[in-house]
């Protein structure tokens, strides 16, 4: 039977192990849980683009001066963002009160209401109209932004967080950089029907994401019976509060307002750099925009790949180190003026040097969507769902002091400090490494989960069996597996989508280095108890508290690594964990890790301890959730040696 099992989850894998029928973050496309949301959440960024370049697009075609442009291109930012201040605390109260589809229609709905204003707004080519409307834009979209990422724990798994939110970024970035182009072609191409074709786009793409929104699936509210404070002052104390009550989570979300803070100054620089620095024409900055834009795109879909399919923050650190290595690149790439001006894009990557610059901005990008999405993937999974519409509001708050702070940053350091875009470019790359040294040593987690990351990326491949079937998507669960190797712990966390409380051998929870890994993991050492009868007991005392926590416990029941690479006899530990607190058990098992240079086998062959080969196959395969009553310590090493292929 263990032979039937293992064949059938093999043929629906692929050469990395996953389901190829489910295993894709293109499969949420395809689905109605996710499908409507991402095209109402795009069509929402696409619009609010369109209508914010084609507001510019009007200033160029009623010939007003550069002063009255400039005017504009500095008001207009102010408008949209100061909602964010005021409203986000309420907005984040709202999203946590009502049901979530319904939130999203009436969102979408208030901005075919506000498009219709902006419509009159470009049909009477009145400014005042137009700013008053983009003020009530950035209004609805302080309301849309708490529901916009609480609604995916509810409707996702947590293994299709860390891919749903790459969809969610890519959407977002994608659906910007084409609505700032459209935006700015319709009065171009249009001419004198130019303010009939902005009015006319604006209110149909807004009843088109209102259209699409009623699809959106009934998603239901955090906390239903909370009662709203419209003081938003002492509320958005309360909300920043919760934003900071968890130490994780509270760094996840500096760690996003710092992301907004880089993509702030680089972005709204990059029209100046193009021209000058460059040398070209104002298709070079939709160029520059879109290289950085698509390089997000593709680094956000890429966490899913790069994590296995769990909340895989380990990617934080190594975000963090491209952003600051292309950055720099990207100052000695070109730190001084273009000798030649009004380059088309062509003309451009003719010139010495830029295809290094298209790179640079591409890779920044990608580092970057590396960088946000296991934060916001974390910020969803370890937020109480009662909270997560208020935290993300505070992040929000956050974001927009960051975003406000970028812009005056970049004002100073070149009218006050006289730096050139380049230096501008160089003290953000110095920055964000000081930044984020900052943010990994106060939240050692990250660092930790990039080393193990890194570790087990780097010496196996792993083909995961049953891990998603089987593994509770909350509450409390006992991990029972066979121990191979002093790496059996770090592969486990990398092929279980939450976290997992492992206890371990103290002797192995000492090995240096590892033992920095370990403890911030929390990991929880044991002793037999002729060895330390206390730290036993402390031990079993740790287990049952994050059993009553809901956490996920792992467990090595054979309690030391195999001395022969068979499995040996169960202990009856795991039998007083569950008669002390009954949970579900989840039986699993690893292949292929007995050859690796981390067991016994070398010892016992007296060979020296290295690699026979990198990249090398592991299996990890899970089997169906057990009852407490039934889970024997016989038991559980029979499902385990019959998952690890013993039968066949």
């Amino acid at each position: 039977m263990a032979a039937d099992a293992n064949s059938h989850d093999a043929s629906t894998q692929d050469a990395s192990g996953h389901d190829t029928s489910r295993h894709s973050q293109f499969e949420l496309l395809r689905q109605r849980r996710f499908l409507p949301f991402f095209l109402t959440q795009s069509l929402g960024a696409f619009n609010d683009n369109v209508y914010r370049q084609a507001i510019i697009g009007l200033l160029f075609w009623l010939g007003v001066s550069a002063d009255e442009r400039t005017l504009y291109t500095n008001l207009a930012p102010a408008l949209f963002i100061l909602p964010y201040f005021l409203f986000s605390a309420t907005a984040g109260q709202i999203a946590e009160k009502l049901e979530k589809s319904k939130l999203i229609r009436i969102t979408t709905t208030m901005e075919i209401v506000i498009m219709s204003l902006a419509a009159v707004g470009f049909l009477t080519q009145n400014m005042t109209v137009l700013l008053v409307a983009l003020f009530c834009t950035g209004v609805q979209s302080t309301l849309f932004g708490p529901v916009k990422y609480s609604i995916l724990p509810s409707v996702l798994k947590p293994e299709e967080l860390t891919g749903g939110n790459g969809l969610v970024e890519m959407g977002t970035s994608i659906s910007i950089l084409i609505g700032m182009i459209f935006g700015g072609l319709i009065f171009k191409l249009a001419g004198t029907y130019g303010p009939v074709v902005a009015a006319t786009a604006i209110v149909l793409l807004a009843i088109t994401g209102n259209v699409v929104s009623r699809f959106i699936p009934r998603a239901e509210a955090g906390a239903p019976d909370l009662k709203i404070n419209w003081n938003p002052l002492p509320e958005s104390l309360e909300v920043m509060r919760l934003t900071r009550k968890q130490l994780a989570v509270r760094n996840s979300a500096l760690g996003v307002s710092w992301f907004w803070f880089v993509g702030t100054v680089l972005t709204s620089n990059l029209p100046t750099y193009a021209e000058v620095n460059l040398g070209g024409s104002e298709t070079l900055y939709i160029f520059a925009l879109a290289l950085f834009s698509v390089g997000t795109g593709v680094g956000s879909l890429l966490c899913e790949k790069l994590s296995a399919r769990t909340v895989e923050i380990g990617l934080v650190p190594l975000g963090a180190i491209g952003m600051t290595g292309f950055l720099v690149d990207l100052y000695f790439a070109r730190n001084g003026a273009a000798t030649v001006g009004g380059l088309d894009v062509a003309g451009f990557l003719g010139q010495p040097g830029a295809w290094r610059i298209a790179m640079d901005l591409t890779a920044i990008g990608l580092f970057a969507g590396f960088f946000v999405v296991p934060l916001f993937a974390l910020i969803q999974s370890r937020t109480p769902k009662s909270e997560l519409s208020r935290v993300i509001a505070g992040v929000n708050i956050q974001n927009a002091f960051f975003i406000v702070l970028a812009a005056g940053v970049g004002i100073a350091a070149q009218r006050l400090l006289h730096w050139s875009i380049p230096q501008l470019f160089l003290a953000l790359a110095i920055a964000n490494a000081l930044v984020a040294i900052w943010i990994f040593t106060i939240v050692p987690e990250f660092a930790m989960r990039f080393l193990s990351w890194l570790l087990v990326r780097t010496l196996y491949r792993l083909k995961l069996h049953g891990i998603e079937r089987h593994v509770p998507d909350e509450g409390p669960a006992l991990i029972v597996c066979n121990h191979v190797s002093y790496m059996d712990a770090l592969i486990l966390s990398a092929s279980i989508p939450r976290p997992v409380r492992f206890v371990m051998y103290y002797r192995i929870f000492r090995i240096p280095v590892m033992s920095w890994i370990f403890r911030t993991a929390k990991a929880i050492p044991i002793a037999g108890a002729k060895e330390d009868p206390v730290l036993m007991q402390r031990a079993f005392d740790e287990i049952d508290a994050a059993l009553a926590d809901g956490e996920i416990v792992g467990i090595f029941p054979e309690g030391a690594l195999t001395r022969d690479g068979d499995i040996a006899r169960f202990k009856s530990g795991v039998e007083k964990i569950l008669e002390r607190r009954p949970v579900p058990v989840v039986p699993m098992a690893l292949r292929g890790m007995w050859s690796s240079m981390w067991s016994h086998r070398d010892n016992r062959l007296g060979r020296m301890r290295v690699p026979r080969r990198f990249r090398a196959h592991v299996e990890v395969a899970a089997a169906a959730t057990m009852e407490p009553a039934t889970a024997s310590a016989e038991v559980l090493e029979a499902k385990v040696r019959a998952l690890r292929g013993d039968a066949a």
